[in-house]
């Protein structure tokens, strides 16, 4: 979380940002970043540097759900994992559609 507060804030210095309102992540169910420990590290972050962070600042996420495609039969699932068995023809030859991404969606101040 360190790492992602210290991108936005420095874009957002750049732009003239005084203070920061709201963070908007997109987090992938496979990205293997777990949201409630994002947000518990935002909640500290936001009290250790109260200078950047307006009072009522939030952390908003954005959860995206993982699809594979079968490289055989191109049926497109849900999967457990990075490395998967097609449920339809049973060959572990999925790709991964989406579901790892793990960025900055957006962030709101003034």
């Amino acid at each position: 979380m360190g790492d992602i507060l210290n991108l936005v804030w420095n874009d957002a210095e750049k732009k003239g940002f005084s203070k920061i309102s709201k963070i908007e992540l997109t987090v992938g169910t496979l990205s293997q970043a777990m949201p409630a420990a994002l947000e518990m590290a935002f909640l500290v972050y936001k009290e250790e540097y109260r200078a950047i962070f307006e009072e009522t600042a939030e952390l908003v996420i954005d959860i995206e759900e993982a699809i594979a495609c079968c490289d055989s039969c191109y049926h497109q699932y849900t999967p457990d994992y990075r490395i998967t068995i097609c449920p339809e023809c049973g060959m572990p030859t999925g790709s991964l559609l989406k579901g790892e991404t793990f960025q900055v969606k957006t962030y709101e101040g003034k």
